[in-house]
């Protein structure tokens, strides 16, 4: 098999070697280098499927000094793939600025899909998947990750992280605090033999994982924000008879207001209502 030159961007398995697809595996075989996060973890696969294309390491540390060559190699017509460690590259990994650059001089970039960690994560959590946001790895500084948290806070989706296992407890305690005691699902080893989807609430989940750090790759689901009920003209009227005692009508609508997410308008006409028909 010949490939057409260009940067392939190939997603490999995230645990289980035979998510693999075939697409990818004739990729890897034709072309004329892989570039790989770790030469050693890509090696596996390779000898799973018996690919013997070179090999070369491409990462955070020696991106800035690796991807010229790379670049002038795919100018010069070579059919190169990327890969990470596990999953879809560029999802918490290496390779944007390679991408980029390669659109950038005018190559071709091929996505070869394949497995990525927080969709295999979302498929089978069973958290809402109508919208959702993958947020990737939380800070690991306390005070950052507090306030990262609380950047999220009002998004009305699922929020979608990836996490290690030594701060998972400290991240499920910080986004108890910032997002309330939601529902959450922490997903772990997914694919491998001790694959596990632990759901329960943000506190459930940080006093069991605070007591003791799971083993493996790690997942953390957490659902949407729960839109309080819309108020019923009896919950108005029970709020405002309640406020009325202690509160004029005024301050007594603007409290229905803000506790029922009702019209001020609304709520003081009838705080006006309820007064008057005293």
């Amino acid at each position: 098999m010949t490939l057409e030159p260009g940067l392939y961007v190939a997603a490999t398995p995230i645990g289980n070697l035979k998510d693999v697809t075939y697409r990818v595996i004739e990729a890897l075989m034709a072309a004329d280098r892989i570039l790989c996060e770790d030469t050693r973890q890509t090696a596996k696969l390779c000898a799973a499927y018996a690919i013997k294309t070179p090999r070369a390491a491409y990462n955070e540390h020696n991106a800035d000094k690796a991807q010229p060559e790379i670049i002038r190699a795919l100018e010069a017509g070579a059919a190169i793939c990327l890969v990470s460690d596990a999953g879809t590259p560029l999802i918490s990994d290496p390779g944007y600025r390679l991408v980029r650059a390669a659109r950038d001089a005018g190559v071709k970039v091929i996505p070869l899909p394949g497995p990525s960690a927080a969709i295999t994560a979302l498929s089978a959590s069973g958290a809402p998947t109508e919208k959702f946001l993958f947020a990737g790895f939380p800070p690991p500084k306390a005070e950052a990750r507090r306030a990262f948290f609380k950047t999220l806070a009002a998004c009305e989706a699922t929020l979608v992280f990836h996490e290690g296992p030594s701060r998972l407890g400290d991240s499920l305690a910080a986004m108890a605090e910032a997002f309330g005691d939601r529902r959450a699902v922490v997903a772990r080893e997914l694919t491998k033999l001790h694959e596990e989807f632990d759901e329960g609430t943000l506190l459930s989940l940080t006093a069991k994982y605070s007591a003791a750090a799971p083993k493996g790759e790690i997942v953390v689901l957490v659902y949407p924000p729960v839109a309080a009920p819309e108020a019923t003209p009896a919950d108005i009227d029970s709020f405002l008879a309640a406020a009325l005692a202690s509160m004029s009508v005024k301050d007594a609508a603007a409290a229905a207001a803000d506790a029922l997410g009702v019209s001020k308008k609304d709520a003081y006409a009838r705080a006006l209502a309820l007064k008057g028909g005293k």
